[in-house]
């Protein structure tokens, strides 16, 4: 049907004009009451809506380096875990050594010997025991773990080193070094354990700051994406109860058109009286 099939007075088509007006009002209001966002599409608020996109994207590559924080936390966990376990047996080795510094006995200090060489052997095993995810700080092993929201961007490199027997340079002991005279062979395995416990010490001060880096830079990224998605909320977010007061109103206004336009309607009725 065309435009000008049907000819309306001014007072009805200024109602019917009113009316679509507040229709598309409603509509509007409903969308944002069923969505909870004053801006839905860029035609709601193109800055806003495209500055809300900024913060969400930000937010969700921040969001991606999280899980590469905790596995790097994990995986220094791990080493910590190793070096704290390494440690001890480095102690027992020692008391052993002094055990055998006190006796002898040839006999006696061949089994200390066993018992150290043991000891030196489940040393190198918690080295290999104590990666995560396939990699190992005790057995020289690395990580770099992402902050930035660019590859590279910012980093931090885990380096790890060589807990072994071996990498610690403890060496085993030899049944006749630590006979009856061998007290000389005893203090260098002891002094060989005590360079070890300092080097130990030395690394897991170096991976505690590591560790409190990405737990520094791990907190700070929880705190960014909140701060990234609340500023996205205030953009975008509508007031329902400012817009449920609008539906309202709006509803009101709707029924109070459809009544102005039945009356603007009346005077068009008047004709049929004439008949």
């Amino acid at each position: 049907m065309a435009i000008n099939d049907i000819s309306l007075t001014s007072g009805m088509r200024s109602n019917l004009l009113s009316l679509q007006g507040t229709s598309k009002l409603i509509d509007q209001t409903q969308t944002r009451l069923s969505s909870g966002k004053k801006v839905n599409t860029p035609l709601d608020n193109p800055t806003n809506y495209f500055a809300a996109q900024g913060h969400m994207e930000r937010a969700a590559d921040l969001s991606v380096r999280k899980d590469g924080m905790a596995e790097a936390i994990s995986m220094v966990k791990a080493a910590d875990t190793g070096i704290k376990a390494i440690t001890s047996l480095i102690e027992a080795a020692k008391g052993v050594a002094g055990a055998a510094l006190a006796t002898s006995d040839a006999a006696e200090r061949s089994t200390y010997t066993t018992t150290f060489n043991t000891l030196l052997s489940q040393v190198s095993q918690l080295a290999s025991d104590s990666g995560y995810r396939g990699t190992n700080l005790l057995t020289a092993g690395s990580q770099t773990v992402e902050f930035g929201q660019r590859t590279n961007a910012a980093t931090l490199q885990i380096s790890g080193f060589s807990a072994t027997a071996t990498g610690l340079t403890i060496q085993s002991a030899v049944a006749t070094a630590w006979s009856a005279s061998g007290n000389s062979a005893i203090n260098s395995s002891s002094s060989e354990l005590e360079s070890a416990l300092s080097f130990l010490r030395a690394k897991s001060s170096s991976l505690s700051a590591n560790l409190s880096v990405v737990t520094t830079r791990q907190d700070f990224t929880n705190s960014m994406i909140n701060t990234l998605q609340t500023g996205a909320d205030n953009l975008t977010l509508a007031d329902t109860n400012e817009e449920g007061a609008n539906m309202l109103m709006l509803q009101t206004r709707q029924n109070l058109g459809i009544t102005s336009l039945s009356m603007a309607s009346q005077s068009a009725q008047a004709v049929l009286r004439l008949f």
